[in-house]
């Protein structure tokens, strides 16, 4: 006779796949039940938080319906709620960022730190390990000149197949390096490819950093894009809060980086590094990455 064992670790799996059976056939129930009411769904961004009462709401919402399955259901999508980056601010007084990856060459880099000062610029410069070892005076011309640095990892790997330790190494060791030449540690983190998962984005601010990504990307590493079609796509998206994603060795960033720069200053935008883009006290990351006041 076979015998089977059935481990923990299987325990523990089953039990998650009929908790998440449970928790989608709850959803699919209340917005059945919201129909045959004739109801209407609402809109439940500003709730999707859990609370104490969950339990009591559930219980509540098998009796009557309304209000409690509404409440309910959005507790329950709360639990599948990913967490997000930064893509940009809710803001109302045209303040945009302009964010700078370096990780390989810096031939450009120069001309760059030329064109800021030309038109009053700071920018956010996200650096990584191997670039900062190869060229740190560059390093200290950025931050000499009032730029903000953030971290861009150590080796510039893919984050989300590192573990919580790596991710980890990957940002303190290269803000030891930072720390070196500046005097200065960083508070921001981009990961390379802008590739984020939970663990990611919590190894992350558990180190103190936020991560940033972009809501424009002027996508300046192809070579075939030409400097007008990167300011067509990225000139008329702008908008108070925006953070735009450049590269120092970007084909075309000689051609396109002051046009972009006069364009959005005479339409009344101020660029400022991300660190004060960012709102401060009690804040909230909605489900499109846009930071916001609580």
């Amino acid at each position: 006779m076979k015998i089977f064992v059935i481990t923990k670790k299987t325990l523990l799996l089953i039990a998650a796949v009929i908790l998440g059976i449970t928790a989608f056939a709850v959803v699919l129930i209340t917005a059945s039940m919201r129909e045959k009411r004739g109801g209407k769904s609402q809109d439940t961004s500003a709730q999707l938080k859990p609370t104490e009462q969950t339990a009591q709401n559930a219980e509540l919402a098998e009796k009557d319906p309304s209000p409690y399955a509404e409440e309910y259901e959005a507790e329950v999508l709360a639990g599948f709620m990913k967490e997000l980056p930064v893509y940009s601010v809710e803001r109302n007084d045209k303040k945009i960022a302009l964010t700078i990856d370096a990780a390989w060459d810096d031939d450009k880099t120069p001309f760059i730190l030329e064109t800021l000062e030309r038109y009053n610029v700071k920018a956010t410069f996200f650096l990584c390990g191997v670039w900062v070892k190869a060229y740190p005076e560059q390093v200290k011309a950025i931050h000499a000149a009032g730029h903000a640095i953030g971290n861009h990892s150590l080796t510039h790997p893919h984050m989300s197949k590192q573990t919580e330790d790596q991710i980890k190494k990957e940002i303190s060791e290269l803000d030891d390096e930072i720390e070196r030449i500046t005097g200065e540690r960083t508070t921001l983190f981009r990961a390379p490819f802008g590739e984020y998962n939970d663990r990611v984005i919590l190894t992350v601010r558990s180190t103190g950093h936020e991560p940033i990504q972009w809501d424009i990307d002027t996508i300046d590493w192809k070579p075939e894009r030409s400097s007008q079609t990167i300011l067509d796509t990225v000139l008329p998206k702008l908008k108070d809060g925006s953070i735009i994603l450049c590269h120092n060795n970007g084909y075309k960033i000689e051609e396109y980086l002051p046009t972009l720069i006069e364009t959005a200053q005479a339409n009344g935008f101020e660029f400022v590094t991300v660190n004060e883009l960012l709102l401060q006290g009690e804040t909230m990351i909605d489900v499109n990455g846009v930071q916001k006041s609580k």
